[in-house]
């Protein structure tokens, strides 16, 4: 297949009308970029210039030529202001009085909490079923379904899976004569999305092509932490019982026999009411170990029960009262308990391994769970600073903890990375460097220290050689952990070690199936593997849970089509979330293949701001307006860019070596002199 590729193959032009309220765009977005990112054609309009005769005849000829019909309901639809959708819904009623069969056509989608009874619709809406989507968030069962309706040898009911009437299928008797009927319907239509969600599971949050029915045959020994529940009478102790758990959850990963879901995937299902064998399957376990706790002025109570995911029987439970200077020991106590309980053989000096690392101070534990939250939490400067506050804090009241040495260094690379860029900011490489070597320095056989060392020397001072020792020796420490695997997979990709990285991502996603970034690690790696066919989807599974950060990977996502030759699709993708400087970049070079000069250009004055605004200077990214030079043929601007970020020592040269947007520089003896001045590792 040619530069179009399958995934614009596979619908025609036009496959799915989208028809909203002008006041429900931003949900309309959400669902035109889920159907989008599946390889569905969706017309969307984004203009607030309705009407006109020119207007009207275009909507009459998309309305006539697509083959699905999504009508958005909301409260904003039964407003007494018309608005010109109705005029849409009238359009696609009229045509099905033409439609010489029954293939589906009309799909309603309600947004919020209309109710069909009584809703002001046209009667043709009311005969076939409707589907609910709060705010438009389309999970990849509707996707799927979208898609089976748009399959040409559908033509019946029983075309959907065998399994009922699918989304937008007539219905035979309305709600309003046959209530009886509606119940069974709405019985097999949930039926049909069950079996859908299920298939998308096993799919993709395990990786594996298994049917359905395959028998949930987990890795022995494998075992998920969930969150702990706060029983302490104060929502603002959550910190501690979370913080808690990760810490009970990073002990049993050292344990070298069991296999510990990441804290993300775990974590996903806080507060969720899923059965056990939901979750079992969900992260691909044999057990879950869950438990509560109460913490007092000076004491804790923790309360855990291991529980068999396969069988739903309980293996073993059992409550601890200690003081919390005894929290090191406790953690030991519950691995080494939970091990017996799996029958998990420990070699050596077990608790030695589980406390590396800790502290014995209570009010050092404290603040440093407090760091830790804020820091998952920190979406600017002021809150990476608040985390880096809580990790002095503990560092003061122990300066042995070696652990918070390391939440620190990593805590300064990304004050670097994320907010305000390394020129001007030499002290905060220099912390994260010196914090990471304190922290191996106390604790040697803590594998958090070498690879808060190793992301120091790639980042911050492009030393590669060290950068790729600390990380195997961060994995000989922790074979186990899915954050040792995802920052590994990254340095071995911007090495060129496709293999390894592709490897390594692959193991980090079953040890953290549900985690965004696990994807995204992958889809890298493939992609710097000029493997874009096979990043596409990984990007799109990085895209399925709705992560917060979502707006980069559709930037990421779109460089890959563009890449590939798919120039409609990079160009859709990225406008999927025009806010993020992934996406800006995307546009920048998308547009100017298409011929859009002065669109393309329009997106410098945006990139130019982002460090601006975050109290850097324009040299923070010149790596990236050498990428946009190189991919423009101005193989001049884009040299003096990368010289210029050798001398300010850009991050982004880390990437040099494996960077596809540089491929049109690489014949280049200014551009091989860079390289040769960086000394990547062979």
């Amino acid at each position: 297949m040619g530069a179009e590729s399958a995934e614009s193959a596979s619908t025609p032009p036009g496959a799915v009308f989208l028809s909203y309220a002008s006041q429900d765009a931003q949900a309309a977005q959400r669902v035109c970029a889920a159907l989008r990112l599946a390889g569905v054609e969706v017309w969307f309009d984004q203009s607030e210039l309705r009407g006109g005769d020119a207007w009207d005849r275009q909507i009459r000829e998309r309305i006539h030529d697509c083959r699905l019909f999504i009508a958005l309901i909301s409260a904003h639809t039964e407003a007494r202001d018309e608005g010109y959708f109705r005029h849409e819904w009238k359009l696609a009623v009229e045509r099905t009085h033409h439609m010489s069969d029954r293939k589906p056509f009309l799909v309603p989608v309600v947004i919020d909490d209309t109710r069909e009874r009584g809703a002001s619709v046209p009667e043709k809406l009311h005969e076939v079923q409707w589907t609910r989507l709060p705010g438009g968030a389309a999970p990849p069962a509707f996707v799927e379904r979208i898609r089976r309706l748009l399959s040409p040898e559908l033509s019946s009911l029983s075309a959907v899976s065998g399994a009922g009437p699918a989304i937008g299928e007539p219905v035979r008797a309305s709600w309003r004569s046959k209530p009886a009927m509606l119940v069974i319907v709405t019985v097999f239509a949930a039926l049909a999305y069950v079996t859908v969600d299920k298939f998308w599971i096993s799919k993709h949050a395990v990786g594996t092509q298994a049917p359905v029915a395959t028998a949930f045959n987990p890795p022995p020994h494998s075992i998920a932490v969930l969150p702990f529940i706060n029983l302490s009478g104060d929502p603002a102790q959550e910190y501690f019982s979370d913080g808690l758990t990760e810490e009970l959850l990073n002990s049993l990963a050292r344990v070298g026999a069991l296999q510990v879901a990441a804290r993300t995937s775990a974590f996903s299902f806080k507060g969720a009411d899923n059965d056990i064998g939901t979750i079992g399957r969900k992260l691909n376990v044999g057990a879950v170990l869950e438990g509560s706790v109460r913490r007092s002025a000076n004491t804790v109570r923790v309360t855990t029960q291991l529980i068999n995911t396969v069988t739903g029987f309980h293996l073993w439970s059992q409550t601890y009262d200690r003081d919390l200077g005894d929290v090191l020991k406790l953690q030991s106590e519950i691995s080494n308990a939970v091990a017996e309980a799996l029958k998990v053989t420990l070699l050596g000096d077990t608790a030695a391994k589980i406390e590396v690392g800790g502290t014995h101070n209570p009010a050092a534990f404290d603040a440093y769970l407090r760091g830790l939250r804020l820091s998952r939490a920190a979406n600017d400067e002021s809150q990476g600073r608040a985390a880096l506050d809580a990790y002095t804090e503990a560092i003061r009241l122990d300066a042995g903890y070696a652990l918070a040495f390391a939440a620190r260094s990593i805590g300064f690379s990304g004050q670097i990375k994320d907010f305000v860029g390394r020129v001007g900011h030499d002290d905060l490489a220099t912390n994260a460097r010196a914090d990471a070597e304190r922290a191996i320095g106390l604790a040697p056989d803590m594998a958090e220290g070498h690879v808060a060392l190793s992301n120091a020397l790639e980042w911050h001072f492009l030393a590669f050689a060290q950068a790729v020792e600390e990380c195997k020796r961060a994995l000989m420490l922790a074979p186990g952990s899915a954050l040792v695997l995802r920052w590994c997979s990254g340095l071995a990709a911007d090495m060129g070690q496709f293999d390894t990285a592709i490897a390594q991502a692959r193991r980090g996603i079953a040890l953290d199936p549900l985690n965004p970034l696990t994807h995204l690690w992958l889809a890298n790696a493939l992609q710097k593997a000029r493997r874009y066919a096979e990043s596409i989807p990984v990007y799109r599974d990085a895209l399925a849970p709705d992560p917060p950060h979502v707006a980069p990977v559709y930037g990421q996502l779109g460089l890959s089509f563009l890449l590939l030759g798919n120039l409609p699709m990079a160009r859709s993708t990225c406008e999927t979330t025009p806010q993020d400087w992934w996406n800006w970049m995307c546009l920048a070079v998308t547009y100017e293949k298409l011929g859009l000069r002065r669109e393309a250009e329009a997106q410098i004055p945006k990139l130019i701001e982002v460090p601006v605004r975050h109290g850097g200077s324009l040299e923070s990214f010149a790596y990236q307006f050498a990428q946009i030079n190189a991919q423009w043929g101005n193989r001049e601007k884009a040299l003096n860019w990368l010289e210029k970020a050798l001398r300010f020592t850009d991050a982004g040269l880390a990437n040099l070596k494996t960077d596809p947007l540089l491929d049109p520089l690489r014949k280049e003896p200014r551009f091989q002199a860079i390289e040769q001045e960086l000394k990547f590792p062979e």
